[in-house]
């Protein structure tokens, strides 16, 4: 368990969202955590988490990729060194699975042109995937590659603008 304050409030953040139902709440929150961080060029670890958190509480999907593709930026920026000094016990690598799925459901929404690009990060998820551990998260994160793969095998419905 991590003992940073900037990821503990950015946990309560994810709490308000997915277990009270308080999206709005949760995405106030993560924005002035960002403000505090200072956007983009804070710590990597910070700007990952939070944008990765953050992309779940948008309600428009071109948003929602915004801060999905931030978050890889940020990872891209971290070391396992950072993450283990942060009390984080997964490694860099076992990040960019999430990252890919989120990415590739984004672009799955996004409807037939985007088809390609899903696909794209649906294998870089599915290729980093072995740095999971055979545990909740990992189990997770499989489930939604599956789902996912089976969505995008399946015939596209656009999306409402």
């Amino acid at each position: 368990m991590t003992t940073d304050q900037i990821l503990v409030r950015i946990g309560e953040a994810a709490q308000l969202h997915h277990h009270q139902g308080q999206r709005d709440a949760a995405r106030h929150l993560l924005s002035q955590i960002w403000d505090e961080i200072g956007g983009d060029h804070g710590n990597p670890l910070h700007v990952c988490v939070l944008a990765h958190t953050m992309a779940d509480v948008q309600d428009d999907v071109h948003q929602e990729l915004l801060w999905d593709q931030r978050a890889l930026t940020a990872a891209d920026r971290l070391t396992d060194e950072q993450t283990t000094q942060a009390g984080v016990a997964l490694p860099v690598a076992g990040l960019y699975p999430s990252l890919h799925l989120n990415l590739a459901d984004c672009y799955r929404k996004l409807g037939d042109l985007a088809r390609a690009r899903a696909r794209e990060h649906l294998r870089h998820a599915q290729s980093g995937i072995d740095a999971l551990g055979d545990d909740e998260y990992g189990r997770l994160i499989r489930n939604g590659l599956h789902t996912l793969m089976q969505q995008l095998t399946a015939p596209a419905v656009p999306q409402a603008k």
